[in-house]
């Protein structure tokens, strides 16, 4: 049996997760451990009066979540088209208002394989082109800015369940974001970025989670031409990797990678066998 939650005053933890006390079994042993859990809430976006979406994230960075998220789903495509952007008091609602008056609320929603019913409104069979761009990086400098990701993994390293996605050049890390859904955690990122004005074409994406094909979408939507993570593409993503030119790393461990699409972005040369 595992007990009530625990108050805030008796273990304090930063922003997305709450105090919880659990019972760890350990060679048979059990221990009341105080320790936490990831915070997950609602978020309803706003745009001119207008419901735009509903979300289920994490109460951090729900500004950047709401830039990236219209970004990405194209409602809007730079950061001067909006004049106003507020969240409530609790978090729950951002109020967006834009410079102009052309935007009307999408009349269907794709459910994605995201965590946390990832959602676009994007059909993801109408592409976009071909990126057009010969950026290529090195192995050793995705391996690094792996590491980078992992150390920005503050929620993740204190409760676990939670995601982390970058956007980095090939030698630093730019914007870092965690979510407890992955594409919530890449339009934070996304966001972040135009909220710094940070060029995110010829950049790397780096994400903890499955890349799945809605978030390969919002990859191609910033001009990203590399795409890593620590875990697997899914067949979708990468058939629509080879068209637009993406290079899709996956498995990534120390000292080993596997590259999916589009090799010669890390200097393997095709010829080689």
């Amino acid at each position: 049996m595992i007990n009530n939650p625990v108050s805030e005053t008796d273990k304090i933890y930063d922003d997305g997760a709450l105090p919880y006390q659990y019972h760890e079994i350990v060679g048979g042993v059990v221990t009341a451990v105080d320790g936490g859990i990831i915070d997950e809430r609602y978020i309803s976006i706003y745009v001119n009066g207008e419901e735009l979406a509903t979300l289920m994230c994490s109460p951090i960075d729900q500004e950047a979540l709401t830039l990236g998220f219209m970004y990405n789903e194209g409602v809007i495509n730079a950061l001067d088209e909006v004049g106003y952007l507020k969240k409530n008091v609790s978090g729950s609602v951002v109020d967006v208002f834009l410079n102009h008056s052309h935007f009307s609320p999408p009349r269907r929603l794709i459910i994605t394989s995201g965590c946390s019913g990832g959602i676009t409104t994007q059909d993801l069979t109408e592409s976009l082109p071909p990126l057009e761009t010969d950026f290529a990086t090195t192995p050793q400098k995705l391996q690094s800015r792996m590491r980078d990701l992992q150390g920005a993994a503050r929620l993740y390293n204190l409760v676990r369940g939670v995601h982390t996605a970058i956007i980095a050049s090939a030698d630093e890390l730019l914007v870092s974001a965690e979510d407890v859904g992955r594409h919530n955690a890449v339009d934070k990122v996304t966001g972040k970025a135009l909220q710094a004005a940070i060029d995110t074409r010829d950049k790397l994406l780096l994400t903890s989670g499955r890349i799945s094909s809605e978030m390969l979408g919002k990859a191609r939507r910033m001009g990203i031409p590399i795409v890593a993570s620590r875990t697997a593409p899914t067949s979708m993503t990468v058939q629509m990797a080879h068209i637009w030119n993406i290079c899709v790393v996956g498995y990534m461990r120390r000292g080993s990678l596997r590259v999916y699409t589009h090799p010669q972005r890390l200097g393997i040369n095709l010829s080689d066998g």
